[in-house]
């Protein structure tokens, strides 16, 4: 049996089209941090199975089914045209709705609870959120991204607890859940799924081995500075420092647990992998994927950072961004 891909398009006016057999080219994209899910696709114009009323216009709901399973729903923000009959459609999520700016000011909340404070302040439907328990002293952030308030609310989620929770859209529905809740149950590795890899272990990007936090005291107009260091890594890989103000409400314990949180995270190097295989729509950004090849020792989950999934007629096939955490 076949793959069978269901494709609607709604204008939001009581028309529905099933553009499945207009389209080609489709790809799926997702992203653990930063970006909104997005889909596009080449839509053929003036095809066969077009009604005279067919039309697609920017703000239009597409939602996209492979096999019964709920993949991508989300709505046209590009359209591009040109003299031949292929119409480039470009589609995001409701991750979309949070690249705009906001200003909020909060004591004493989760990030779970700044999830749902935003989600009503701007209309967006919320699924299922996690609890993510740290609770976070202050939040002051003045006409900032709306996902980056958030991006850095799960960070420090992550330092304190250790905990990493994912927000992502879930065809439709703003969702924040916990990463190791995601693990798949199946491996891709040797003769499962993967036909191409690539690996690399850096110490370019997001490894540290210095950590300074400080605070200015307004009472005694000082200064002050902690750190967390390890020499040994400093000899072998020259200084890399972090350095970040903290809260000036934060007490010393407080910030030896982010200095100790910090450098236990950021002192070691990043080891990332590429991975290309038959496709499989499970898979995507935020999820836990078992992976194992033999011959360079690796049997282990890795955190899906990006993953495109790509439809080419019966041709399923998905590009993985793997990172250990």
């Amino acid at each position: 049996m076949g793959t069978l891909i269901e494709l609607l398009l709604d204008n939001k006016v009581g028309k529905v089209w099933d553009i499945a057999q207009l389209v080609s080219d489709i790809t799926w994209k997702t992203t653990r941090i930063g970006k909104p899910g997005s889909l596009e696709f080449t839509l053929l114009r003036n095809g066969i199975y077009q009604t005279s009323d067919f039309q697609y216009n920017n703000g239009d709901i597409v939602s996209f089914r492979m096999d019964g399973a709920n993949v991508f729903y989300g709505y046209i923000f590009k359209v591009g045209e040109g003299k031949d009959e292929g119409v480039k459609i470009l589609c995001y999520d409701q991750i979309r709705y949070l690249l705009i700016n906001g200003t909020y000011v909060m004591k004493d909340v989760t990030a779970s609870d700044l999830v749902k404070r935003i989600a009503g302040d701007f209309q967006l439907k919320l699924g299922r959120i996690d609890d993510t328990g740290y609770r976070i002293p202050t939040i002051l952030e003045d006409n900032q991204k709306l996902l980056d308030i958030l991006c850095k609310a799960l960070d420090l989620t992550l330092i304190h607890d250790g905990k990493n929770f994912f927000l992502y859209d879930d065809f439709g529905a703003l969702s924040l859940r916990k990463s190791e809740d995601m693990r798949l149950d199946f491996m891709i590795g040797d003769r499962s799924l993967m036909y191409d890899y690539s690996a690399e272990r850096s110490i370019d990007n997001e490894t540290y081995n210095k950590i300074k936090l400080y605070r200015d005291n307004k009472k005694s107009g000082k200064r002050e500075t902690y750190i967390a260091q390890d020499s040994a890594n400093i000899a072998k890989w020259g200084l890399l420092q972090l350095m970040q103000s903290v809260d000036e409400n934060m007490n010393l314990a407080q910030i030896n647990e982010r200095l100790n949180a910090l450098i236990t995270i950021k002192n070691r190097e990043s080891r990332s992998m590429k991975i290309e295989a038959i496709g499989d729509i499970r898979v995507r950004a935020g999820c836990y994927v078992h992976i194992y090849i033999e011959d360079r020792g690796i049997n282990q989950p890795f955190l899906v950072e990006g993953c495109s999934h790509r439809f080419d007629g019966s041709n399923h096939t998905m590009s993985l961004e793997l990172k250990v955490i």
